[in-house]
């Protein structure tokens, strides 16, 4: 089963930005999908956004035009650039391949 790592969450002031990563142990050119999901305190965890082997991308509508999900084969790497940062963007955000996840990385935007 593949690990996952991210990286790259910490604490922001509204309107920055951050870039997450998301390191595999093995190859991601076999995973059908690679996602970022987000979890705030009492809530659900929740699709942010999704890029497919193919490359195409999606994102939540509250996150469109202001984050951008995007993957590094030979790396087996994938970020999530996140501008325009927003109090409701605070959360524990997840990796996700093929229903493999790995432990999160927290953001927090405050100021």
């Amino acid at each position: 089963q593949v690990q996952l790592v991210e990286s790259g969450g910490g604490l922001v002031q509204p309107g920055g930005s951050l870039r997450l990563s998301c390191a595999a142990s093995g190859s991601i050119l076999s995973f059908n999908a690679l996602g970022w999901y987000r979890q705030a305190p009492g809530k659900e965890r929740r699709l942010v956004a999704q890029i497919t082997s193919s490359g195409s991308t999606d994102y939540a509508d509250s996150v469109k035009g202001r984050f951008t999900i995007s993957r590094d084969n030979a790396k087996n790497t994938v970020y999530l650039q996140m501008n325009s940062l927003k109090p409701e963007d605070t959360a524990a955000y997840y990796c996700n391949a093929d229903g493999s996840w790995g432990q999160g990385t927290q953001v927090t935007v405050s100021s």
